[in-house]
C-alpha cells in the first residue's frame, strides 16, 4: 500500500459513485476507465489526482494503456461496474449478448494487475440469469486466479442511501478468510428518506436556476448536514420546464402515488409501472434511473433536478457533474452510490493487510 492508502483502478467508471466511495474511505484512486469522455471529464474534476483513460474495454490493447498511464504504480484493488444492459431488467436479455462478456475485461486486468482485492458490481439479475451461468463464470475466472469470492445482494437503504437500490456485489481477495460484507447501518423503522435528503433544496419549479448556485436555506437534517459539508456552493440544482399540461397531470397525483391515481383521460400519453410517480417524502425515492421523465419531486410539480439525483445517490455537494443536462442526468443514474462503496470499501481495508501480508 503505496502512501499508506490502498490503491485503486476503477474499470466502467462512468463518472466515479463506487471509487469515490472508496475515496472517502482512504483510498488512492490512481485511473478511471471509461468510454464516455464527459463522464470522465466529471471522474477527473472529483478524484483528486487521478488519471482517466477513454478506451473502449473490448480492446486487447486497453490493459497495456492502463499500465502506461498509471506508469508503473501498484495496484492494491480494481473495482467496476460492467455494463449490465444484457443482465438487465430493462434490457432485451438476450444471452449472447457481447455487453454480458465484458466482465471478463475485468478478468483479464485482474490477472494482469494482480491486486490483493477486487470488487465487480451489477444489477442483481446477473446472479440469477440464464440458470446463473454468467454468475457461475465470474465465480471460477476469479478463483482460478487465485481469489476468494463471495458475493452479496445490497439493498442500498440498508446502508443509509435514501433510494430504494438493490445491486449485486461480488469480492475476491487473496486472504486467508472469504470477504464478509459489511452488517447494516439502517433498517426500515429508520430508513433515509426523500424529505431529509432533498428538503432544503428551493423549489425551481419554473426551469429556473443556474449551474453554480447559493443555498437559500441552512441544513435541516443530519444527512443534509453530511451532504454540504465539504461545499459552500450548490451545482448542478437547475429545474426542468415543464409545459402547462405536464404540470397539471403531474399536480393529481399524489404524494408516492403514480399514473394509477389519475382521473381518467389525464396522463394517457404514458401508462406502465413506473410512469407519473410522485416520491414520498416520508420514504427512500424509488430507483434513480438514467432518465429524468417519470419521477417527480414529493411537493413541486417538476422532475428533481440533478442535484437531487446525486443527493438521493449520495452524492456529496462537492461533487460536481459536467456536460449537458441529460448528459449529467445519465451520470448520476449508471452510478454506484458512493455510500455503498464507502461501507464496502472500510471492511475490505483489513482484507488487503493481510492479503499482503500473506504474499510478502
Amino acid at each position: 500500500m503505496q502512501h499508506g492508502k490502498p490503491t485503486v483502478i476503477d474499470m466502467f467508471s462512468g463518472c466515479g459513485g463506487l471509487s469515490r466511495g472508496f475515496m472517502d474511505a482512504g483510498y488512492k484512486v490512481l485511473l478511471g476507465v471509461d468510454n464516455e469522455e464527459i463522464a470522465l471529464k466529471t471522474f477527473r474534476e472529483n478524484h483528486g489526482e487521478a488519471k482517466t483513460l477513454r478506451t473502449d474495454l473490448f480492446d486487447p490493447f486497453a490493459i497495456e494503456e492502463m499500465k502506461n498511464i498509471i506508469d508503473g504504480e501498484k495496484v492494491d484493488l480494481i473495482i467496476g461496474g460492467p455494463p449490465c444492459q444484457g443482465f438487465s431488467l430493462t434490457g432485451t436479455r438476450k444471452e449472447n449478448d457481447e455487453r454480458n462478456t465484458l466482465f471478463r475485461s475485468m478478468v483479464k486486468a485482474v490477472e494482469s494487475f494482480e491486486p490483493q482485492a477486487f470488487v465487480l458490481e451489477n444489477v442483481p439479475g446477473l446472479g440469477t440469469l440464464y440458470n446463473g451461468k454468467a454468475k457461475e463464470e465470474i465465480l471460477e475466472s476469479f478463483h482460478e486466479l487465485g481469489y476468494k469470492v463471495s458475493y452479496k445482494v445490497l439493498f442500498a437503504p440498508d446502508y443509509g442511501v435514501p433510494q430504494i437500490r438493490k445491486r449485486i456485489f461480488f469480492v475476491g481477495v487473496k486472504s486467508k478468510e472469504l470477504y464478509e460484507f459489511p452488517l447494516p447501518t439502517h433498517s426500515p423503522d429508520n430508513y433515509i428518506t426523500c424529505g431529509e435528503a432533498i428538503s432544503d433544496l428551493h423549489d425551481r419549479v419554473e426551469g429556473n436556476g443556474i449551474e453554480e448556485d447559493e443555498y437559500m436555506t441552512p441544513p435541516l437534517t443530519e444527512y443534509q448536514q453530511l451532504m454540504r459539508a465539504k461545499s459552500d456552493k450548490l451545482y448542478n440544482h437547475i429545474g426542468t420546464k415543464h409545459t402547462e399540461l405536464v404540470k397539471e397531470v403531474i399536480s393529481h397525483v399524489p404524494e408516492g402515488g403514480n399514473f394509477k391515481d389519475l382521473p381518467p383521460g389525464l396522463g394517457e400519453s404514458r401508462k406502465f409501472n413506473e410512469a407519473w410517480t410522485r416520491y414520498h417524502s416520508q420514504k427512500p425515492s424509488k430507483t434513480i434511473d438514467t432518465g429524468h421523465r417519470n419521477h417527480f419531486h414529493y411537493k413541486f410539480n417538476r422532475v428533481p433536478t440533478v442535484r437531487e439525483n446525486a443527493r438521493l445517490q449520495t452524492f456529496t455537494d462537492d461533487f460536481r457533474f459536467y456536460g449537458t443536462k441529460t448528459q449529467q442526468y445519465r451520470q448520476v443514474g449508471n452510478a454506484v452510490p458512493p455510500m455503498l462503496g464507502y461501507h464496502i470499501a472500510q471492511k475490505l481495508k483489513a482484507y488487503i493487510r493481510e492479503a499482503e501480508e500473506v504474499s510478502l
